[in-house]
Formats: structure tokens, C-alpha cells, sequence
């Protein structure tokens, strides 16, 4: 299936542009899972938490490549495998990224990010540093939690 770009927005207002382009749940944890933990297969999106159906996955991994948010490339030891990584659009989604975590952090009681203090403090006083080192690290093949399993 190939997705095309799209320009049948409902308007042109800055907020619908964004919500139309990655603001369904999905586009945001596939988001997560590259910048996070450094996901970067179909298969291991698949596994995230969250239980993303096949289809939809599939789906939203081709409508973010048609939108120049991910760059899919053939994975080098296995051609079957597509690597996604995040393109400079891509990228540049991850303020948007950390700051749905601060605002998770302080309205998510049960939120995994309030055990990471140092991390949260660090975010929360200097949020345009924090988002340009991991940009960095993500645009390198680095990601922020290396240890986490995939």
C-alpha cells in the first residue's frame, strides 16, 4: 500500500496541522519507542506495551515515512527487515515528546517517569538543552534508556 502525502487537511491552523500529522496515540509511541529505547524494527513496535494491532501499525509506519517523519532503510544483516529511523521532522518532534512527559509526570500519579527524578529536574530546568542532546543521540542511533529491553 502506498501512502501518499497528505494536503486535504481540515484547515491550516498550526494545532490541526500537528493533530492531523502525529496526533493519534500510535504516531506518538512509535515516536517514544525510537527515541526511548531504540526501537527500530516492525517487529519490535510490535511488542511495545501498548498492543498495537499489526494493521494499524503498518499503517502508521507508512503514513509517518509518507509525511517525512521516519526514513525506512533495509536492514543490513537481514534485507526481510526494515529498519525506521527518524528523519530532521522527525526529530524535531522530540520537545513535543518531553514535554508530554513533564505533563505526565506531574499529572500521572502512577507515571513510570516519576521514578527518574534526576532525569525529570534536568528536563524541567533546562528543556531546550535536554531536547537537543537527544537529538543528537537519537540522530547518532542512540537513544535514552540503552538498557531497557525492546
Amino acid at each position: 500500500m502506498k501512502t501518499t502525502l497528505k494536503d486535504d487537511f481540515r484547515s491550516h491552523c498550526a494545532v490541526n496541522y500537528g493533530v492531523e500529522i502525529f496526533g493519534d496515540r500510535w504516531s506518538l509511541l512509535i515516536i517514544r519507542d525510537i527515541v526511548f529505547v531504540g526501537k527500530k524494527t516492525y517487529g519490535q513496535f510490535l511488542k511495545s506495551e501498548e498492543g498495537i494491532a499489526s494493521n494499524v501499525l503498518a499503517s502508521r509506519l507508512a503514513f509517518l515515512e509518507a509525511q517525512g517523519i521516519l526514513a525506512k532503510a533495509p536492514n543490513p544483516d537481514d534485507k526481510r527487515k526494515d529498519f525506521y529511523t527518524l528523519t530532521e521532522k522527525g526529530l524535531d518532534l522530540i520537545p513535543v515528546v518531553l514535554n508530554i512527559v513533564l505533563w505526565s509526570a506531574k499529572h500521572d500519579a502512577k507515571s513510570y517517569v516519576r521514578d527518574l527524578d534526576a532525569f525529570v529536574t534536568r528536563l524541567s530546568q533546562n528543556p531546550t538543552q535536554v531536547s537537543e542532546d537527544l537529538k543528537a543521540l537519537v540522530r547518532n542511533g542512540g537513544c535514552l534508556f540503552p538498557d531497557v529491553e525492546q
